[in-house]
């Protein structure tokens, strides 16, 4: 049976590809493309051979293609460095496609583009799990700045390989041959031995190709926030033929990415996790000609009277007729005084695969009543000793998903605690035990060595500077029951009045977790994007027929 990772075109389809591309031949072996390349081209081999080598390990072939298979995976859609070598074998014949028309390509044949993208995700997919490589991070497991590179890597699918200095001699070693200290950590190093001491998420972004530059003109709509409301609004745009940008200062996913298992969603019956879902989705996204580009934090914006631009972190100013903000919501800490000390040493705000390693045998904490709590708890339950639910209100099923309160009562190491907070923390340099303290003031100590909080989710609107109509919790406020007094004054709410997602101001639309009123539930979430598409061609229509009307 064929590999699903390695299939075949058909001569029809190579046919239809030959007219995107050049061929070309290689008598002798040729590195068609190298390892760290961005923007590097796509493949077809009409005869001979191309094979992807590891110079992570010796140049070792992974695979060999042969004729009428081809190269590449997903990043080729974004702007991401190739993983590997690709050398010709003997005497061959490519097809040579640039990404610019690989993309064109893929929008426009389906039958290709099913192809290719089922391919590249599986090889991506097997990349990230079966492969020891990439990228080497060397620091200590028990470091902030550390758990952040390997929290952007992780969510954004980067390829690495994590060295910690606490338990490996190998990156002991490392530090010696590079003549570095300690005070240097956490440090990346690349194929070719080059060495980027404390490296920023800017820069390891750059390297990787995840920070996208794009045209510097007036987009259909702008997208801030990559979560499920975003990316489905970027989907729908782009596919109906709008120029779409989406931003993001983490990565794809929003709060769903941090779900390891999302079992209600539609059309997954046995569950998705929210990090596959995003993948999935930013894949997507830029299949239909979407630019997103990670990570870029919305700072200030501004607002022209027939456009507005937006200042973003990485000196990035963007240009839009539309925007849609999908900024969602991020947890609230725990209000204890040396809270800071253990985040990203004990403490997190999601719970992924990351994280299991360290909490296999040991007491973990999950601060939280909703679905996000619930989902951390049960696949922290796998690997874990106890899992304990510390929950203020006095029902786990007011805010969660009754198949998610049944399955946590049928755990047998996952404990519930009603009516009860975590008051104190503990440890050196590490989390190592909490206090709990229940409604009564009776305090017990737990040897909790990993806590996971999903508290109090507050808007991320603070970029708005007062622009829009928000609520007193700074949720952004939509929709025809916006006061008249806070409406912007121009001739489109003249004739009409916003619509059911847009702001106080034309143009300006609000989706998922920032908005108020909305329903904290992922397809609620997806649903609100998607619905918004529709409104912004409405805004478009409007604002060509303002502008004609006063030309």
């Amino acid at each position: 049976m064929k590999d699903p990772r390695f299939p075949e075109l058909t001569q029809r389809q190579i046919s239809i590809l030959k007219t995107y591309g050049e061929v070309e031949n290689h008598l002798s072996e040729t590195k068609i493309f190298t390892l760290g390349d961005l923007q590097y081209d796509f493949f077809v081999v009409l005869e001979g051979e191309v094979s992807i080598e590891d110079p992570y390990n010796d140049n070792a072939i992974i695979v060999a293609h042969k004729k009428n298979e081809f190269t590449g995976d997903s990043g080729m859609l974004s702007n991401r460095g190739a993983q590997f070598h690709a050398v010709t074998k003997g005497d061959t014949s490519v097809l040579r496609i640039a990404p610019k028309e690989l993309k064109e390509a893929i929008a426009r044949h389906s039958d290709i583009s099913d192809v290719l993208l089922n391919a590249f995700l599986l090889r991506q997919e097997t990349v990230l799990t079966e492969f020891t490589g990439g990228i080497k991070l060397v620091g200590s497991g028990n470091s902030k700045e550390t758990y952040a590179i390997r929290d952007f890597m992780d969510k954004n699918h980067i390829w690495y390989n994590f060295l910690d200095v606490d338990v490996s001699e190998s990156a002991l070693e490392l530090l010696e041959n590079f003549n570095l200290s300690k005070e240097d950590l956490p440090f990346l190093i690349n194929s070719e031995a080059k060495v980027c001491p404390n490296p920023s998420l800017e820069q390891l972004a750059r390297y990787s190709g995840v920070l996208m530059d794009f045209e510097d003109k007036v987009f259909d709509l702008l997208v801030i926030g990559a979560g499920p409301a975003g990316l489905a609004g970027s989907v729908y745009a782009a596919s109906e033929g709008l120029s779409v940008v989406t931003i993001d200062s983490k990565a794809p996913g929003g709060q769903a990415g941090k779900s390891s298992k999302i079992e209600n969603y539609l059309g997954f019956p046995t569950g998705i996790s929210g990090n596959d879902l995003a993948n999935r989705a930013y894949v997507q996204a830029q299949k239909f000609g979407c630019n997103i580009s990670i990570p870029h934090k919305a700072e200030k914006i501004e607002h022209t009277g027939n456009h507005f631009i937006l200042y973003a972190t990485n000196d990035k100013t963007i240009k839009t007729k539309a925007i849609m903000a999908a900024t969602g919501a991020n947890y609230r800490s725990l209000p204890i005084g040396n809270i800071e000390k253990y985040e990203g040493s004990g403490v997190y705000y999601s719970a992924t695969g990351m994280n299991a390693s360290a909490c296999k045998n040991e007491l973990v904490g999950v601060v939280g009543g909703g679905n996000s709590a619930g989902q951390a708890a049960l696949f922290l339950a796998i690997h874990a000793k106890e899992v304990h639910v510390v929950l203020r209100g006095g029902d786990l099923g007011a805010k969660m998903s009754d198949y998610l309160v049944q399955r946590i009562e049928a755990a047998e190491n996952i404990f519930v605690h009603l009516h009860t907070q975590v008051t104190e923390l503990y440890g050196q340099y590490h989390l190592e035990s909490l206090v709990l303290e229940n409604k009564a003031g009776v305090k017990t100590s737990k040897n909790i060595t990993n806590l996971f909080t999903f508290i109090g989710a507050r808007p991320c609107t603070e970029w708005l500077q007062g622009l829009v109509a928000t609520d007193a919790k700074g949720f952004i406020c939509t929709g025809p029951g916006i006061k008249q007094e806070e409406l912007y004054k121009c001739s489109i709410y003249t004739n009409r009045e916003p619509q059911s997602l847009e702001t106080s101001i034309p143009g300006f639309f609000a989706v998922g977790d920032v908005r108020k009123g909305s329903v904290k539930r992922v397809a609620s979430a997806v649903g609100e994007g998607s619905m918004c598409v529709s409104q912004v061609h409405q805004f478009l229509a409007d604002l060509k027929n303002t502008e004609t009307v006063e030309t």
